[in-house]
């Protein structure tokens, strides 16, 4: 048997199938505790071996950590495998239950879905501080946009004496631009420039503390070119425990640069692949970017992808590939090197 969880901020749509995939039950619970236990008992009475939860990173985490508890197997399937399962099947529909049991029909079919595990340590750490720095500088960059359209009314032509909004001295001439104007907009901005300035102190002392973690947790990421420790920690934030991926393979699948194959008769072809983790996803566009610039090995080979007749993106894509497989050496390098002590020691 497998089950399928839909997890939503209130409940988990949950449906369990047998191996030819026919429904044997179905029911919504509370997303709590009290729900977690119905669900447990669900998965043992049915002698369930593997539970699939879509979202398990996010509303579905403690109900997947509570099912780890208690020693069942669960695995993370992502949203685009279940619409594409969803697709397949025209006429039923969007609805919670029929997404629960498109997840675990998906859970049933793919044994090579990422196991979740329980995530803690600086790992843990890292996404937390990394999600919250991300939500800030997306604040400051709306907060910025609008400040830029309330100068464009108040002072026409600032933008020739200040182009950017983007360290505190910028926003101190921003607002002696506003000196002696009793405006109802003026008044406005200066409250958008003051909660600027905190948000770029805020956003200064995260950096400060993402980096220091970055470097108590050993990791080598930082070691790549192009790879500083922001997104060294969003990596390691979004990976957690690299054993999840058993190949370069499931981690490039699991990180959107495993291509999807298109192809039809005598024409091979391969598209872009839209799904997996879009942080992880960007952290690698950043890096290949980063690498096209600089006399780097990434350069040269971007270069003979290009020589080779592809497309500037397509030769993009294959880069972002290999620095995937890039980093799935070395998360299984560090992670290697951490457990020969716990080895030695035991």
């Amino acid at each position: 048997m497998f089950a399928g969880v839909d997890s939503h901020k209130d409940t988990l749509a949950v449906a369990v199938i047998d191996a030819t995939g026919r429904v044997v039950d179905q029911l919504q619970v509370a997303n709590q505790e009290s729900g977690f236990a119905r669900l447990l008992e669900l998965v043992n009475g049915h002698g369930v071996v593997r539970v699939g939860i879509e979202g398990s990173g996010n509303y579905g985490w403690p109900a997947a950590l509570w099912l780890l508890e208690h020693d069942v197997t669960v695995v993370e399937v992502a949203p685009l495998l279940t619409a594409r399962e969803r697709s397949s099947r025209p006429g039923q529909g969007k609805t919670d239950p029929v997404d629960a049991v498109a997840i675990a029909r998906i859970t049933a079919r793919d044994d090579d879905l990422p196991p979740v595990r329980a995530m803690t340590g600086p790992a843990a750490d890292l996404r937390v501080l990394s999600d919250y720095r991300d939500q800030l500088v997306a604040e400051r960059t709306a907060t910025a946009n609008r400040v830029h359209v309330d100068l464009l009314w108040l002072h026409p032509g600032y933008q020739h004496q200040l182009r950017h909004l983007t360290t505190l001295s910028d926003l101190a001439a921003a607002e002696a631009l506003l000196t002696g104007d009793s405006s109802v907009r003026a008044t406005i901005t200066r409250g958008r420039l003051a909660r600027m300035k905190d948000l770029t102190r805020e956003i200064g002392e995260l950096r400060v503390q993402i980096d220091s973690l970055v470097a108590a947790s050993g990791s080598s990421l930082t070691r790549i070119y192009g790879v500083g420790p922001l997104l060294a920690a969003t990596i390691i934030g979004r990976v957690g425990d690299v054993r999840r991926y058993p190949s370069r393979h499931h981690f490039a699948t699991a990180n959107g640069t495993a291509p999807i194959p298109a192809s039809s008769g005598r024409t091979v072809r391969h598209r872009l692949n839209r799904g997996g983790d879009r942080q992880l996803n960007r952290v690698l566009y950043v890096m290949a970017i980063t690498q096209i610039r600089g006399d780097t090995e990434g350069r040269s080979y971007y270069q003979r992808k290009r020589a080779e007749g592809k497309t500037s993106r397509e030769a993009l894509r294959c880069l972002k590939r290999r620095l995937s497989d890039l980093i799935y050496r070395t998360l299984r390098a560090d992670r290697a090197a951490d457990d020969r002590p716990r080895a030695a020691a035991a």
